[in-house]
């Protein structure tokens, strides 16, 4: 028996290596069995070359667990070691490089070791011994064993093993506890080692026999070593891809279109990526891609690696080219990852061209679900957008789809206003907002539905990209407003009548929000009262809900404001103001009698002190003018609470206004259900 020291520059690395994979341990069962991979595949390379004229046999790798004696145990027939070759990887390579490593990255304790290539030595992370029983594929080779109890001190001997191939014995440690169950094997199997490129066998299949199960004398396969993107297209059917990814996700409903990525030159890189339906929701989507090396699991967290529109995919990518044991910063900045990113947007673009160009009825018919994507795409990647411009499409509240070049040409002639800008009208809500849209559509308008979740953010974006170009919420003006021309109509209401109407509707508003009444001559036709909402003001308040940041929180905290349009063209509108001025005229006058010589004497004061310093007006000046501002407010005042009171005390306004508030669906609770008992009382008078 041969002892001796592991050539380490940390006297106590066993420690260190715990410490430092305490947050991914269980990663060293990926580590190992990559290595029993490796030696198979080097293996059959050989064979095949003719430098091994041995027979090849079953080349299963087998996990074995024995559950009594706490060991986990993972062989393979490959090439071996000879003793020489113990020596030279395990003693002074791989635990040189672990002394680098530790030296490199000491001040870094978060950082993983097994994702830095140094795998076999992740054994010790949940082992208080490992043992290497090895037989080089070498004519004459002796068998050795290797043991090491996680001191710097090991045994090599030689020992009698049957088979070429190496068996690695861990002796799970009691706080490892977990890697002595089968559960938890068989679940890091699925994860990290389901699409391994060798068959690896864990025990036997079981079937239900007797009311339990009982072990058969079949091996239990867990991986598929050929993979489906490992296979070349032309071999495989429609059917083939939605099977596969059923057993990648049997939850998930049936994806929309697939990807087969099969590139071999400027990079190595093979993968099917799926679009799911995509409804409203971005974040549930994400962490379904999964990254292979070889086939040997990476990540399913690729935020940062791919484009972040394209975590919105489904499907596996697989690349030599990206490297299996880093840290996901390091692949974030790696040049091939950088360009398999760029090539895995392109091909996506090239597909969802292709689809559109072939089949655009079938495209139009599964926009609703890939709208998302492609919106987040276009607002997130620049080159992305430039491609999208061409398949991407709008809806309109018919259910008609059209490309950007298509809706222009059909609303330029219509929707430009008076400035040279076309104007998008759209709706969030066409439930919610159907009067206008109807309204709109009746003066000749067409109306998009925007309301997805990100499209509050891409219509800010497409108003930066495309030119002389706004967009507009149908419920944002009165129609005559949405779209200004030159021939705007006016209102045939005086300055003094529309100072008279204002109290009558502003006392019957909601408070909790900012009404402004604003006067137009629409039509007999159109509502007597419409609510809308300043376009600018209503985004802000989007953007911020949304987090848009960048000083828009200001504006969620914000009450809501709304412009509530009196129509003066309305008969119900004129009969108000009669009514009104025949039941108060009498007040009302007495009021502005009494308002007047109050008015004219304040003028009088304000010329006297105009352009004059604070200093060279008198005391007397200065206290007329403040008394005779002070009464004119409380004359206005006044007038504006008889208008007020009266204004409560009328059924019919209160009738309109609740009208224009459900409409919006501003009308709730207890307004509501007064709202529905006046109109019952109203219709049987």
């Amino acid at each position: 028996m041969q002892k001796g020291q592991i050539g380490v520059s940390t006297e106590n690395i066993f420690p260190i290596i715990k410490k430092f994979l305490y947050s991914d341990h269980e990663i060293f069962l990926r580590e190992l069995i990559s290595n029993s991979i490796d030696a198979t595949q080097k293996l059959k390379a050989l064979a095949s070359v003719g430098e091994f004229k041995g027979e090849l046999g079953d080349l299963t790798i087998r996990v074995s667990l024995d559950k009594k004696n706490k060991t986990l145990t993972i062989s393979d027939r490959g090439i071996g070691m000879t003793e020489e070759e113990v020596e030279k990887y395990i003693n002074q390579i791989a635990f040189s490089s672990a002394g680098e490593f530790l030296d490199k990255y000491k001040n870094q304790l978060s950082s993983i070791i097994g994702h830095f290539g140094l795998g076999f030595y992740s054994a010790f992370m949940v082992s208080e011994k490992v043992e290497i029983i090895t037989k080089s594929h070498k004519d004459g080779s002796k068998a050795v064993k290797w043991s090491c109890d996680g001191s710097p001190e090991y045994n090599l001997e030689e020992t009698t093993k049957e088979d070429r191939g190496t068996d690695i014995i861990l002796y799970i440690e009691k706080e490892s506890d977990e890697f002595s169950e089968e559960s938890r094997i068989s679940e890091l199997l699925k994860k990290y080692c389901r699409f391994l490129p060798v068959d690896i066998a864990f025990g036997k299949k079981k079937e239900w026999k007797d009311g339990k199960d009982v072990e058969t004398d079949e091996d239990n396969i867990i991986n598929d070593s050929k993979p489906l993107w490992t296979r070349k297209p032309s071999e495989l059917k429609d059917e083939d891809y939605k099977k596969f990814y059923r057993d990648l996700y049997p939850m998930a409903e049936e994806p929309m279109f697939y990807i087969h990525l099969n590139v071999d030159y400027p990079f190595n890189l093979t993968g099917i990526m799926y679009f799911p339906k995509i409804k409203n929701n971005i974040e549930i989507q994400k962490n379904k891609i999964q990254l292979y090396c070889n086939q040997v699991f990476v990540t399913d967290s690729v935020e940062g690696i791919v484009p972040d529109f394209l975590t919105l995919l489904h499907g596996v990518i697989d690349s030599p080219d990206i490297p299996l044991n880093v840290s996901r910063s390091y692949l974030q900045s790696d040049s091939n990852v950088k360009k398999i990113s760029s090539h895995i947007t392109k091909k996506v673009a090239d597909r969802l061209e292709e689809i559109f160009k072939n089949d655009r009825s079938e495209y139009e018919k599964k926009w609703d679900g890939l709208k998302m994507f492609i919106v987040y795409g276009m607002i997130t990647e620049e080159k992305f957008y430039e491609r999208a411009e061409k398949f991407a499409l709008l809806k309109n509240t018919d259910g008609l789809y059209f490309t950007f070049e298509e809706y222009q040409k059909l609303i330029k002639e219509n929707q430009t206003d008076k400035n040279k800008s076309l104007i998008y009208l759209y709706s969030t809500n066409p439930v919610d907002q159907h009067s206008f849209i109807e309204t709109a559509k009746a003066k000749g308008y067409d109306v998009l539905v925007l309301d997805g979740q990100l499209d509050a953010h891409f219509i800010n974006h497409l108003e930066s990209k495309l030119k002389d170009t706004r967009f507009t919420r149908v419920d944002a003006d009165v129609v005559n407003r949405l779209i200004e021309k030159d021939d705007l109509p006016t209102t045939k209401l005086s300055a003094d009548q529309q100072e008279d109407f204002r109290p009558l509707v502003k006392a019957l508003l909601p408070e909790k929000a900012n009404f402004f009444v604003q006067f137009e001559g629409l039509s007999v036709t159109a509502q007597p009262m419409i609510i809308t909402q300043s376009e600018f003001m209503r985004r802000m308040k989007d953007m911020s809900a949304m987090g848009g940041g960048g000083g828009m929180n200001f504006y969620g905290e914000l009450p809501d404001s709304y412009n509530l349009v009196v129509n003066t063209d309305h008969p119900l509108i004129n009969q108000i103001i009669d009514k009104k001025d025949k039941e108060l005229d009498a007040e009302l006058k007495k009021i502005k009698e009494e308002l007047k010589p109050l008015e004219t004497d304040l003028s009088e004061v304000e010329k006297e002190v105009k352009g004059k310093k604070d200093e060279d007006i008198s005391v007397e000046q200065k206290e007329r003018k403040s008394s005779l501002e002070k009464k004119t407010e409380d004359m206005k005042a006044k007038r504006e609470e008889v208008l007020k009171v009266y204004g409560k005390n009328q059924p019919l306004v209160k009738q309109l206004v609740d009208l224009a508030l459900l409409s919006n669906n501003l009308l709730k609770g207890e307004e509501l259900t007064r709202f529905i008992k006046r109109s019952v009382e109203m219709m049987n008078k």
